[in-house]
């Protein structure tokens, strides 16, 4: 079973599951081992750091954590050990996902729950991530 920890900043507005995204803004979930870097394979990603990107400005909506993540070794411990869905559900309500590299049944999970993913060649900086994404807006 897949152990998923949920970090919001939230008011005192009753909690959602994820908070509603700002009008305007663009969801975007981050690959990352540490919070400060986007530097995670999307199986092997123990967090996800989620932020509503606008063009003047970027605020962190949650983090979400994972305990049991793939090795990488593109085997599963069991056929039924699937560590895939629960990140792509975890981040429903996203629209783009960055990270460092994504094996394609993967990758169709995230389009089919409309979650564009985005593979970046070398880890950076979760700022830069937010900085270039700003740009494309």
């Amino acid at each position: 079973m897949n152990a998923v920890r949920r970090l919001s900043l939230v008011s005192s507005e009753v909690f959602a599951p994820m908070p509603e995204r700002r009008k305007g803004a663009l969801r975007v979930a981050i690959a990352t081992q540490d919070m400060q870097d986007l530097n995670a394979h999307f199986g092997s990603a123990r967090r996800f750091a989620v932020y509503d990107v606008t063009r003047e400005e970027w605020n962190l909506v949650e983090a979400v954590a994972f305990d049991d993540v793939s090795d990488e070794s593109g085997e599963h411990r069991a056929e039924r050990d699937d560590r895939i869905t629960p990140k792509v559900d975890a981040l429903k309500g996203c629209q783009i996902l960055f990270c460092l590299a994504i094996g394609g049944p993967s990758a169709a999970k995230l389009v089919a729950a409309k979650i564009h993913p985005i593979k970046v060649a070398e880890p950076q900086s979760i700022p830069q991530v937010l900085l270039r994404t700003q740009m494309m807006l």
